[in-house]
């Protein structure tokens, strides 16, 4: 028996008065202990009608909660770069042609001078600096956090 009904049941409580007690409705306390996941909002709120610590009703496999916590980080971190690669693409893509207008109208109103050269370079620059970050220094400098925190760990 899960430990929310055997906590009701101790008590003599009906499901109908754990619901009101704890703010949630008489079905979310049906589905729980029938075994479905509770949030850990809705455990609080059990374990503050029970008057208990909320970590005594969580299930025993709270190791996987914690890897679904890891998996749910590892997708948000992927998600994250996805977004940021492209972005660099999209940026790549507009900093060719604007620097091949740039360069013909350079040549076509005053040929003498190179000036299209110093937003080139400029706009080239920052595309450079933003893919080393995106596509190698990332897992350099996390690598780089990693290391210096399990360092800073083992020190007495």
């Amino acid at each position: 028996m899960n430990t929310i009904k055997s906590q009701r049941l101790a008590r003599a409580w009906s499901q109908e008065q754990l619901a009101e007690l704890s703010a949630l409705s008489v079905r979310t306390i049906q589905r729980i202990e029938n075994g479905e996941r509770a949030s850990l909002e809705t455990l609080s709120a059990i374990a503050a009608a029970f008057g208990v610590n909320v970590t005594t009703l969580m299930p025993e496999d709270s190791e996987q909660a914690a890897s679904g916590d890891s998996l749910a980080l590892r997708i948000s971190q992927a998600r994250t770069q996805v977004e940021q690669e492209s972005r660099f693409w999209r940026s790549l893509l507009l900093f060719v042609p604007v620097n091949i207008v740039l360069v013909v109208i350079n040549l076509w109103v005053n040929p003498q001078t190179y000036w299209f050269i110093w937003p080139l370079l400029a706009w080239g620059g920052a595309l450079l600096v933003r893919s080393a970050r995106i596509f190698w220094l990332r897992d350099r400098w996390s690598r780089w956090e990693q290391e210096r925190l399990q360092k800073i760990l083992r020190k007495p």
